[in-house]
Parts: structure tokens; sequence; C-alpha cells
């Protein structure tokens, strides 16, 4: 007898990606967040279109905030067309933002979205509790990166034995 539910499992169909905030800080913590938008924000999402690059997250009043995400407007939008760089509200358990509140007033870390996507028909948001990197952490984890690469090119040419 099969326990499990019916409906196939959803993967993340994933929109936009933040590759830059990886660069620029030290993820410590991630966090999955639902986002309050309109509809012609889903559907402009719907065809792909956002950028995470200027998005952060803010605390005000006991709710957290997007803030600077590009969701363009929607092509076949009327006069209901929504604002492409609006402030827009996270959904997330009231424990979680209580948790957001200590760890960003305590220690100075900040809130940076790293992914959007769609997971069950509905929009997500990856948002990170990040601390910044300063430039020589940023050039130590480049440095780190070309070596292990070379690393791994070196072992692929032995096995390949093209020593």
């Amino acid at each position: 007898m099969d326990t499990g539910s019916n409906r196939p499992e959803q993967k993340r169909k994933v929109i936009a990606q933040n590759r830059k905030a990886r660069h620029d800080y030290a993820i410590l913590d991630t966090f999955e967040a639902g986002l309050v938008l309109l509809g012609t924000e889903v559907k402009s999402l719907r065809e792909g279109r956002a950028s995470l690059v200027d998005g952060f997250a803010t605390i005000d009043n006991g709710e957290i905030f997007l803030r600077g995400v590009h969701i363009p407007e929607y092509l076949r939008g009327s006069w209901t067309n929504h604002e492409p760089r609006r402030t827009r509200k996270l959904l997330l358990h009231k424990a979680e933002i209580l948790r957001l509140i200590g760890k960003t007033k305590e220690s100075g870390l900040t809130l940076v979205p790293l992914a959007l996507y769609f997971t069950e028909g509905k929009v997500k948001v990856e948002i990170a509790l990040a601390k910044g990197k300063k430039s020589y952490d940023k050039r130590q984890d480049l440095s780190k990166r070309d070596a292990d690469r070379e690393v791994s090119r070196a072992l692929g040419r032995r096995a390949k034995g093209m020593d």
C-alpha cells in the first residue's frame, strides 16, 4: 500500500539567480520565503524575466521587505501594470522573522536575495543571511578556485594518460 501523495514531485523552476551575491558576501544561512505579488508581476515572472542584482531585504516594524528587485512590466498588461522596482513583502514564519531581526541587529549582517523561483506554482525567493567580504577575501576565494580548477585538470589529464 502506497502512503505517499499521488501528485508528482515538482522541482524548482529558477527564474533568476544572484551570482554576484555569492561573490560579494559570505553566506551564513539561507531561508525560503514567499512573496506578496500582483498578477502582472507573476505573469512577467512566468516569462522568465527578473533581476536580483541590486536586491536586498530590510526589516520594518517586524516585517521583512524585498527592495531593489527588478521585475519588468508585463508586456500585455494594461493600466493595471505594476511598478518594476516596487517594495515587496516577504512571507516568513514569525519565529524566522524574529531570528533574522536578532541576527541582523547584533552582528551587522545583511539579507540578500540569492534566487527567485517557482515551486508548486508559487513564487519563492531564497534569501541569505550574509556578511560582506573584504576585497582580500574575494581575491583569496578566486585564487583558491583557480588552484582547485588546476588540480582537477591535472587529475583529468593523468586519468586520460596524457601526462
